[in-house]
């Protein structure tokens, strides 16, 4: 199932050939998560997913530049989504244990994340492509 979504859900909605028809091709931000810059406790498919989008997003960054398309990915480390909060439930303490290894000591909220994705979707990143930028509270510092 994560595959599915985490990669192929990316590459698909990517959809590269409809954006270089308009003269502005623009941006894309892909997301992937801290998990794909580094391992984690209990995951095995996850971060080798999120690291797929990672090379997915370097490499069409690499390949459509000159068509005027910036493509770039945000890796969120722990965000107040229902995904944490189901991992919470099933493994008690979670939480209280990634807000360790996080030099700001807390999860993201969602609107972090979508500030920053905003943000390189913009002209003021407009020299921006090829990036990962982790919105992870300093948790790959």
């Amino acid at each position: 199932m994560s595959s599915r979504v985490n990669f192929k859900g990316i590459w698909l909605a990517m959809r590269v050939p409809a954006l270089l028809r308009n003269p502005q091709a623009g941006a894309i931000v892909n997301t992937s998560s801290v998990g794909g810059l580094r391992g984690g406790p209990n995951l095995t498919a996850y971060p080798a997913t999120k690291r797929a989008v990672i090379r997915l997003t370097t490499t069409a960054a690499h390949d459509y530049g000159r068509d005027g398309l910036r493509v770039n990915a945000i890796a969120p480390g722990t965000t107040d989504t229902d995904m944490i909060a189901a991992w919470k439930r099933r493994d008690p303490g979670i939480a209280e244990r990634l807000d360790a290894i996080t030099p700001l000591g807390r999860g993201g909220r969602p609107n972090e994340i979508a500030e920053a994705a905003a943000w390189l979707l913009s002209d003021r990143a407009s020299y921006v492509s090829g990036a990962v930028l982790a919105i992870d509270g300093g948790m790959t510092a």
